[in-house]
């Protein structure tokens, strides 16, 4: 009976072991590949969180361009540009008419080394009218360097036909050049 217990015990021990050494390496082999899983979840986590603080920069930089758009175009129509000539003139040209006064542009001169554009103008109108003109043009967005003025007064004050008097017409002729211009 001692020889069947023997044989016995040996058989599930041998199965026991065969059992455990297989459970071991099914063990391992799971484990091994938890870890590569984790190390690619790791990387796709960090390829992930880049993505996700590249896009976030960019849309910073878009909120910060619509931000400084307005200031920037304020800056480049600061400087009057040799294409912006004709545009600048006609600015000029109609705000008299706003103050009530007539301006018409005389002379423009763009000297040989293109440094700075000079503009000479007649304005005609009444001495409030004309004041207000010259007023708007220190007001303008360009830096304007007024070189001379000549002003004159063209007529005296006529008798309407009612018996009251017309105010007097004043002539003034300015002589500017435009400080930021660029060629």
């Amino acid at each position: 009976m001692q020889r069947n217990f023997q044989k016995f015990q040996k058989a599930p021990l041998i199965l026991s072991l065969i059992f455990l050494i297989f459970s071991c390496l099914v063990f391992f082999f799971l484990y091994r590949e938890i870890q590569n899983n984790r190390i690619v979840s790791e990387q796709a986590q960090t390829a992930w969180q880049d993505e996700a603080n590249r896009r976030d920069e960019l849309q910073s930089l878009n909120r910060l361009l619509k931000n400084i758009e307005e200031e920037r175009e304020l800056l480049e129509n600061y400087f009057l540009q040799s294409f912006d000539i004709v545009p600048f003139l006609d600015m000029i040209e109609k705000l008299a008419p706003r103050v009530g006064a007539e301006a018409e542009i005389v002379l423009v001169d763009m000297p040989k080394d293109n440094s700075l554009l000079t503009v000479e103008m007649k304005a005609t109108g009444r001495f409030e009218a004309v004041y207000k003109f010259l007023t708007l043009l220190e007001n303008s967005p360009y830096e304007l360097d007024f070189i001379s003025m000549n002003m004159q007064k063209s007529s005296v004050g006529a008798t309407a036909q009612s018996g009251e008097i017309l105010p007097s017409t004043w002539s003034v002729v300015f002589r500017v050049k435009i400080v930021n211009f660029i060629q």
